[in-house]
């Protein structure tokens, strides 16, 4: 059984409460909150939906409502079918064309054209299906970076979901070694089916994915294997903040990383923390609210 909290308010009130959602550092993470458009006309109208394994109680309110700075809005309170919500959100959305990439669940056949690389991802209990604003950017900025003469021989996706922008990274530089984590268990099973489904091979060597669960660089196989040419986090502006320090630690100088899960108003203080760690900008892109940067740690000297 689950249950939904949905607030509606403008955008810039909705960003504002996922910005306190990510600060506040005693958050119960049973509640999952995610914020967005109502519907594409109306670009300034959002919601922030909170989903719960529970119904929601007096104190799972309040932090809600807590998040709106004592703007309090209605909350509206649902319960949900006995069904994956992730799922359930992920169902029936369109393929993208990004890049060189053509992403689509099963519901819809393969593009079938040349020079584009074709990944079908079902909707499942793990983020990543390539819809999302973040996760399509990264596949756009992925092939820029290629088309830009980037070379990568080892590659990591720290919050890889589906698995999707390690195989994408993959298939842009084939020879390469890449290992793919996540902090959340049910990535790996969901990882090593669409590997099998998509042809790409599991593994710890040349053109091979190792997929571990770790919390950002903390596991010994994602130490050994690096340092990186290229690391990829589609997460959050909160972690990917506490991040930067490992992330420099684990990339090569000259080395990439590709930086997502950032609303446009937090790309500055991301921009600053990767500054202060000896990144410098080498490119960005907008999509709606969301940032997708690419950086490049600072040769040494």
């Amino acid at each position: 059984m689950s249950w939904k909290v949905t607030a509606f308010g403008p955008r810039d009130v909705v960003q504002a409460a996922l910005v306190a959602h990510e600060d506040a550092w005693d958050w119960d993470h049973d509640i999952v909150i995610a914020g967005s458009e109502i519907a594409e006309d109306k670009p300034d109208d959002w919601q922030l939906e909170a989903w719960l394994d529970r119904k929601p109680n007096k104190a799972d309110r309040a932090a809600i409502g807590a998040l709106f700075a004592g703007m309090v809005p209605t909350l509206l309170v649902e319960q949900l079918p006995d069904e994956d919500w992730v799922t359930l959100s992920q169902q029936g959305v369109e393929p993208i064309r990004e890049g060189v990439f053509y992403v689509h669940t099963p519901d819809y056949p393969a593009l079938d054209e040349a020079g584009v690389r074709d990944f079908v991802i079902p909707a499942s209990q793990a983020f990543g299906t390539g819809q999302h604003a973040t996760t399509a950017g990264c596949l756009a900025m992925l092939s820029h970076m290629k088309a830009s003469g980037v070379v990568v021989r080892n590659l990591a996706d720290i919050g890889t979901g589906t698995g999707l922008l390690a195989f994408a990274g993959l298939h842009l530089w084939p020879r390469s070694r890449a290992v793919a984590s996540d902090i959340d268990a049910v990535c790996g099973p969901v990882v090593a089916e669409n590997a099998d489904n998509n042809g790409v091979t599991l593994g710890d060597g040349g053109g091979q994915l190792a997929m571990v669960i770790a919390e950002g660089m903390d596991h010994p196989l994602l130490e050994a294997a690096g340092p990186y040419d290229l690391l990829i986090a589609n997460i959050l502006a909160g972690p990917l903040v506490e991040l930067a320090p490992d992330f420099a630690g684990a990339v090569v100088p000259g080395g990439s990383v590709l930086l997502a899960g950032l609303l446009e108003t937090q790309e500055a203080t991301v921009r600053a923390a990767y500054r202060r760690a000896g990144f410098r900008l080498a490119a960005r892109m907008v999509r709606g609210d969301w940032s997708i940067l690419w950086l490049r740690r600072r040769a040494i000297r």
